[in-house]
């Protein structure tokens, strides 16, 4: 399952992200990951959830990040859900169409079972058609 939650810059989607980030873990047994552009959220995260600084790793492209997230995939068998704060940022997408990054997640998902979560900083009429059933929350 993938869920966008959009809105522009200072709407709030870190909160947002942040909360149901620290209430799926209250219910879940499984893992859960959260990536962003930095640390500035560690404490206002349960310590259950594992949060990973992205620039850490010296991510550059799209490509590197999706094979990124399928590394952190082969090494944790339990994790139910990943949340991407910055999404844009931390993808390396930019201003991009973010489409077929997001159809790939899609792919993933199903393939291995983990729940994505991504904040996106674009109104949803920003968002491409063919992806706005995705959007749970639009700020």
């Amino acid at each position: 399952m993938i869920q966008l939650i959009v809105g522009k810059k200072g709407k709030g989607k870190t909160k947002c992200l942040l909360d149901r980030a620290n209430t799926e873990v209250r219910d879940t047994l499984g893992n859960i990951v959260y990536l962003d552009k930095s640390t500035d959220h560690m404490y206002e995260l349960n310590n259950r959830i594992r949060l990973i600084s992205v620039p850490d790793f010296h991510i550059s492209s799209t490509d590197q990040f999706i094979g990124f997230v399928l590394g952190i995939i082969s090494q944790d068998h339990d994790l139910e859900q990943m949340y991407f704060d910055s999404f844009l940022v931390i993808s390396g997408l930019g201003d991009a169409d973010i489409t077929d990054t997001v159809k790939k997640f899609v792919s993933i998902s199903e393939e291995f079972g983990v729940d994505f979560i991504l904040s996106v900083s674009k109104d949803e009429a920003e968002i491409p058609e063919e992806l706005r059933s995705l959007v749970s929350i639009s700020l």
